[in-house]
């Protein structure tokens, strides 16, 4: 992502934000030798730093191919679980147990999408691209209605882990929510050839459908979804950067005003940016294309300089160049519109920003090659050294957001600065879903925060202001009793999540016997993550979120950092720097 900090780095940026680039491919998740097979997500690394492996990768190319591959697995009592082309997913899901385990990949699953425009649904091969699927639709005069805001993922591993945009409208911002079909390949009993295909359609197979819809890959495996489109559209958007004053009093009325609009926070600046995005009619003028800075191409020079910056600022305790870097990144955004352009997706003119759905739902233009273009590549791709860092995504009920918002003001007016790490990246993006059947779903309507943060290259080095971060983490999690994203976050985020779903996790679980009896889809790390585990705790293992510290010894000491209650939410137990401590020891 285009995180600039300096001058000299805002304009390489901004000279590579105005072309169309397209970069070195993502390395493929799943790679093998003699020995076996290793799974790594997009960022190169699990969030407990250790290698996920696993005998042997199947690529079937038709449902009877994978149909095939269930049984065959389910013949010899094997462990699967099922990757996609992607793997964005930040959590262990797909790591299988055991060394005779076996993957499932969908990435050449791909073939068929099939537009039914009488009924306004599409269904969709499992391993079909999220690009490759909305292009369909638009191309037969349809839209789809919501999305992730990264394409970057699969049909199946998308509605998998709960993906979603903004939108308390229609059917809401969870793609999940406009599934109206999946079909899945479940274990079978040796007269049915050891694995079958069930077609669960909305209205018939409700039970089934909702603990499918969201499933973590731990009912079976998905082959095809069926959802439900409308015709096509155009949207609006313009951003807003302004005062945080009243946010806690105005986000209500913005998510329910602007049908995707959104909010992103910086709350060491002090300043949030309102996106007032609706749709517009087909015969509106526009042909603007929404291109997120995030999302797009960086020299691969630059996001080494960028990473290796920051590292220095983290190493030298230097607040104030964070907060400089932040100012830097946050004016550069306002100028070039946050990635969003207009004429054929040349440059950023002005708002508002108007263009097909299509083109402003979901962006990622990183992702794509191109042979005479070996110098660019996704910022946070792991060949390059480039960015590394942690994404925290909780879910609140809506009655519990404004409390949330005002004890980040109190713990952000205590010292701002100390929030400046969050405001380099994307600060706090606030958005919108709506109550959800799906059983490992939001139960109610809903407002969803991310928010990113450094992470070391070594698991036992502290960050700078890491106590805040964990404080953020813990009011979010325990405090206000927010949910987790099942594809994101620490594993701290998960602690306790069984009992946030009360009774649909039991629904859940109740599919889960009928569907895997054998459990070959579970695996201990799913596990750790689908029932909250905690686990045993060790030296250091609050410094990456696997524990939340009770002891000094959780945190690093010998460092400086020791386990102490939050500044605001004194209940908190955060790895804190002291360097008096240090020099008394």
């Amino acid at each position: 992502m285009c995180f600039s900090h300096t001058l000299s780095l805002s304009i390489l940026c901004f000279l590579v934000t105005i072309q169309t680039i397209r970069s070195v491919p993502p390395q493929p998740p799943v790679r093998c030798d003699q020995t076996g097979c290793t799974i790594s997500n997009a960022y190169g690394s699990w969030p407990d730093r250790k290698n996920c492996n696993a005998a042997n990768v199947t690529y079937p190319t038709t449902e009877e191919e994978l149909r095939k591959a269930v049984a065959y697995a389910s013949e010899h009592n094997l462990k699967v679980k099922t990757v996609t082309k992607f793997s964005h997913t930040i959590p262990k899901l797909a790591c299988p147990s055991g060394s005779d385990a076996m993957l499932i990949s969908t990435s050449k699953y791909n073939s068929v999408i099939e537009i039914e425009p009488d009924r306004l649904t599409v269904t969709a091969d499992a391993g079909v691209s999220l690009r490759e699927l909305i292009d369909k639709v638009e191309g037969a005069g349809f839209s789809i209605g919501t999305s992730p805001y990264w394409e970057g993922v699969s049909v199946g591993g998308l509605i998998s882990t709960g993906s979603h945009g903004s939108s308390w409208s229609g059917r809401g911002g969870s793609v999940h929510d406009h599934v109206v079909g999946i079909s899945l390949v479940v274990p079978a009993n040796s007269s049915e050839g050891f694995a079958k295909v069930i077609r669960i359609e909305e209205g018939r197979d409700d039970k089934l459908l909702n603990a499918v819809k969201v499933s973590l890959g731990a009912l079976g495996v998905i082959s095809k979804v069926k959802l439900s489109i409308e015709k096509a559209f155009k949207r609006s958007i313009t951003y807003n950067f302004t005062s945080d004053v009243a946010l806690e009093d105005i986000f209500m009325e913005h998510g329910k005003k602007f049908e995707f609009g959104d909010i992103t926070w910086y709350p060491s600046r002090k300043t949030a940016v309102y996106r007032y995005d609706f749709r517009s009619p087909v015969n509106v003028p526009g042909n603007g294309v929404n291109d997120f800075i995030g999302f797009q191409s960086n020299n691969i020079l630059v996001s080494k300089g960028v990473r290796a910056l920051e590292k220095a600022l983290e190493s030298s305790k230097n607040e104030n160049g964070k907060c400089k870097t932040a100012d830097t990144t946050l004016a550069y955004k306002k100028l070039t519109g946050n990635g969003l352009k207009n004429n054929k997706g040349l440059i950023f003119t002005r708002y508002p920003v108007i263009g097909n759905q299509g083109l402003m739902q979901t962006s990622g233009s990183c992702l794509y090659s191109s042979s005479s273009r070996i110098d660019v590549s996704c910022p946070w791709d792991p060949r390059y050294n480039g960015l590394f860092f942690y994404e925290t995504t909780a879910i609140f009920p809506v009655s519990r957001f404004r409390d949330f918002l005002l004890d980040i003001k109190k713990l952000r007016d205590l010292k701002p600065e100390r929030l400046c790490g969050i405001d380099i990246y994307n600060g706090i993006l606030i958005r919108f879903i709506k109550g959800s059947k799906a059983y490992l779903g939001q139960t109610g309507d809903s407002v969803v925060v991310d928010f990113n943060y450094y992470r070391a290259n070594d698991a036992l080095t502290p960050r700078l202001n890491q106590d805040v971060m964990e404080e953020m983490e813990q009011v979010a999690f325990v405090k206000h009793g927010a949910k987790p994203h099942w594809g994101k976050n620490r594993k701290v985020g998960f602690f306790g999540v069984k009992q946030k779903f009360g009774p649909n996790f039991d629904k859940f679980l109740e599919v889960k016997n009928k569907l895997d009896p054998k459990k070959m889809f579970s695996s201990e790390w799913s596990d750790e993550i689908l029932f909250g585990r905690e686990g045993s705790k060790y030296d250091g293992c609050a410094l990456e979120g696997n524990c939340v510290c009770s002891e000094d010894r959780h945190c690093s000491p010998s460092k400086g950092y020791f386990c102490r209650q939050g500044l605001v939410y004194t209940q908190a137990r955060v790895c804190r720097f002291s360097s008096a401590q240090v020099s008394r020891a």
